[in-house]
């Protein structure tokens, strides 16, 4: 199948999709942001939504993070569905937005509460008008340490749940493996921190980290859903929540669009953008770096990612404040498609082992990188790190994101040993901004095997929160 900007690849510039329209979409405020999508207007007319199976709506469960209805494929080693296909995939929603904000709401019980039911009656009403699946719109809702530490650094009075006064920690689920192992309580949401690793490309500042009360996910085939949910709960209106938040930041991001045959959207964006390092970017890839990121096998099954799901990992089973609730992290890279594709990983066998393990030799190379990756246990790792003097990113976590033994939930369903815990919603950010800015970071990280949501995505923030399992009737927690 050929697409309408393949001929980039020849080195023909596209008119209708410029580096200048690319970046008169991501200039303005964070106001005229909210308003438009810019350059994401731009998806919905080259890419259409994934061929999804038509299915009744779906009541809203608990889990906020869980998309519905979300379609899994059977692809073949180029990541493109097929008959003979042997991988399975999920196939994301089209669209992924993230708004963080700071609250805009006296740290007073009375103003706490009113908030609460201002936002609770605007999540309910974007509820009954788009289902929590791609062809509606997902919203979730997560709360970040900042929030915790300012709003409540103390509890008023008792419930079923702490004894009145409990302060801020001490209410947060307790991470019950890395608490046992280090001798002192720790807790399953981390501050901020950095790492060596964390050097900054030539032409960016030093790592900033954020400080964030609350994320908001929206994910959606459609690009209008997104905006009206948007709209719903940062708008000005008297029926909208806008008045409760100061936006800090609008990350807008997009996946896929290759599972079919078609052009996948890095591909193609990036060619018609003329990115440095574009041409090298599988066609059908479903992501810059050119792997299939949503393996079903990499995703936690059922609902795994919650926080009182598996034995002994946290202390909200059997009835925690957090049941039902995750950890939602959200890494936001530089990636650097030259470096990859060219100088530090040249060949498809340098780019396998970089990202599975060293000293493997992959199938020859089919173009995107629709591969199941092998687990390694800790002293593999340390032997890989011996021998080759490096080791690959799903190898090398397998230890810390995967069951090590057979487990049997708290709900009664048997797991095998190297299931998944963290769920991904996995994505590519579109970033065209200025070098001379830095690079930020807020992040409350999950520690150990602990339960979570993760998303990466290319840009230069880190953050991480708590997203709740009980819907909208306690929006606002504690």
């Amino acid at each position: 199948m050929t697409d309408s900007n393949d001929s980039a690849r020849a080195g023909r510039s596209r008119g209708d999709l410029s580096r200048r329209r690319l970046l008169q979409g991501t200039a303005g405020t964070l106001g005229t942001a909210l308003a438009s999508a810019g350059i994401y207007e731009l998806i919905d007319g080259i890419a259409k939504a994934p061929d999804r199976a038509a299915v009744a709506d779906s009541p809203p469960i608990q889990e906020q993070y869980i998309l519905q209805n979300e379609q899994v494929v059977m692809v073949d080693g180029s990541g493109v569905k097929s008959t003979n296909g042997t991988i399975a995939v999920r196939v994301p929603a089209l669209h992924d937005h993230v708004i963080t904000a700071r609250l805009n709401v006296p740290a007073k019980a009375e103003a706490l509460q009113e908030a609460q039911h201002h936002l609770e009656s605007v999540l309910l009403g974007l509820e009954r008008q788009f289902p929590p699946s791609p062809a509606g719109v997902a919203t979730t809702v997560a709360w970040g340490l900042p929030y915790f530490r300012h709003y409540v650094p103390t509890l008023g009075k008792a419930s079923g749940f702490f004894k009145e006064g409990t302060p801020y920690p001490a209410y947060l689920p307790v991470d019950l493996t890395t608490s046992k192992t280090e001798g002192h309580t720790v807790y399953a949401l981390q501050e901020a921190r950095t790492f060596p690793s964390d050097q900054p490309p030539p032409g960016f500042g030093p790592v900033r980290l954020e400080q964030n009360d609350l994320a908001v996910l929206l994910r959606s085939d459609s690009l209008a859903n997104i905006k009206a949910a948007q709209n719903a709960l940062f708008g000005t209106g008297s029926d909208q929540a806008g008045s409760l938040f100061k936006v800090t930041s609008i990350r807008q991001g997009f996946s896929g669009g290759g599972f079919y045959g078609q052009q996948g959207l890095p591909s193609k964006l990036a060619l018609a953008a003329d990115i440095p390092g574009a041409h090298s970017i599988p066609r059908q890839a479903q992501g810059f770096l050119g792997f299939a990121t949503t393996l079903d096998s990499n995703m936690g099954p059922d609902n795994v990612p919650n926080l009182e799901t598996l034995p002994g990992l946290t202390d909200q089973w059997p009835n925690g404040y957090f049941k039902q609730g995750t950890t939602m992290h959200l890494s936001h890279l530089f990636q650097d498609l030259v470096a990859w594709y060219e100088q530090t990983f040249p060949q498809y066998t340098d780019r396998v082992q970089a990202m599975l393990q060293p000293g493997i030799s992959p199938a020859p190379a089919p173009g995107t990188f629709a591969l199941q990756p092998p687990g390694q246990s800790e002293a593999e790792v340390a032997q890989g790190v011996q021998r080759y003097h490096a080791y690959g990113h799903t190898g090398s976590m397998s230890q810390v994101d995967s069951t090590t033994s057979p487990m049997t939930s708290n709900y009664g369903k048997a797991y095998p040993s190297g299931t998944t815990i963290p769920c991904a919603a996995i994505s590519t950010r579109w970033t065209i901004h200025s070098t001379t800015r830095p690079i930020r970071r807020q992040t409350t990280t999950a520690r150990s095997r602990r339960p979570g949501c993760t998303s990466f995505r290319s840009s230069r923030r880190l953050e991480s929160s708590i997203s709740f399992g009980f819907r909208w009737t306690a929006t606002i927690p504690i």
